[in-house]
């Protein structure tokens, strides 16, 4: 007791709280913003998922995804796809599958539009390295409810705070083997590229990318995945789709939902994996 008396705890909570202020007093009409965009994309997607509202809208898109997962990594994947979709239409998941996939791919493209410049800029500047590092290893162990509060107390309840929490958690793997796949190009190849008298962005689209690349994608596939382990957190701030259908299922003990809207989920994670994994060894 004396020990804690001589040694005064840190008001590191009173700190984060006044920080929170400023920004909400300072800068809401940014976060208004991004509330807007983001709530238009999400109201876009679905749009797109659901192709218009035409009837029998469902079966067509499991015809897509499954012609589209085909291509990328063969007839067994497609097929795969094809009867799984048909699962979740049956089992009347299909509104909140669109809105998880909608969630998911909002998430991912704004964590690579982000990632990626901020991944090649740590490969290009060890200083950048070692400032970014960290703060990664901060977004990826921080546990993930944390983000909440902030999210909500910015963007209130709905999809938009769960697209924020889910891009701060699953951001870190883009950023991180953006940056490793390019480190770990041959240097005799980049120093041939600069005896030809290439420049630095020369290099990058030329040499140092198209090698990194299948590196790369490994990253946005763990972002997919983690984007998706996020979903059930995200419906936490009033996200829907089928994280939702699994916090209901939890909160009343209801294993034939949770079992459902799980294996939901479970098809929906294996078909974006085989596809980004096929893509990835093209």
């Amino acid at each position: 007791m004396e020990d804690d008396q001589l040694i005064p705890k840190i008001p590191l909570d009173d700190w984060v709280e006044k920080f929170r202020d400023f920004l909400k007093d300072n800068l809401q009409w940014l976060f208004d913003g991004i509330k807007d965009g983001i709530e238009e994309l999400d109201d876009f997607f679905k749009l797109l998922l659901h192709i218009g509202d035409v009837p029998g809208s469902p079966f067509i898109l499991m015809i897509i995804i499954a012609l589209i997962a085909w291509w990328v990594s063969g007839w067994k994947v497609g097929l795969f796809s094809l009867i799984g979709l048909w699962l979740v239409n049956n089992l009347g998941y299909w509104d909140h599958l669109v809105d998880t996939v909608s969630l998911v791919v909002i998430s991912v493209v704004i964590a690579i539009i982000v990632g990626v410049p901020v991944g090649i800029w740590m490969s290009q500047k060890n200083m950048a390295q070692s400032v970014i590092t960290p703060i990664l290893d901060f977004m990826q162990t921080m546990p993930a409810f944390v983000y909440l509060i902030p999210a909500v107390v910015f963007f209130k309840l709905g999809v938009v705070p769960g697209v924020v929490s889910t891009v701060i958690f699953s951001m870190p793997p883009t950023v991180r083997l953006t940056n490793l796949g390019i480190r770990q190009v041959d240097a005799e190849l980049v120093e041939a590229a600069e005896a030809f008298g290439s420049t630095t962005w020369q290099k990058l689209g030329k040499v140092q990318l198209p090698i990194a690349m299948p590196t790369t994608l490994q990253g946005i596939n763990q972002t997919i995945m983690l984007s998706l382990s996020m979903v059930v957190i995200a419906s936490l701030a009033g996200a829907p789709g089928l994280g939702a259908d699994v916090y209901k299922a939890v909160s009343q003990v209801k294993i034939g939902l949770g079992f459902e809207s799980g294996l939901a989920l479970v098809i929906l994670a294996m078909i974006l994996d085989r596809i980004t994994q096929g893509r990835k060894k093209k």
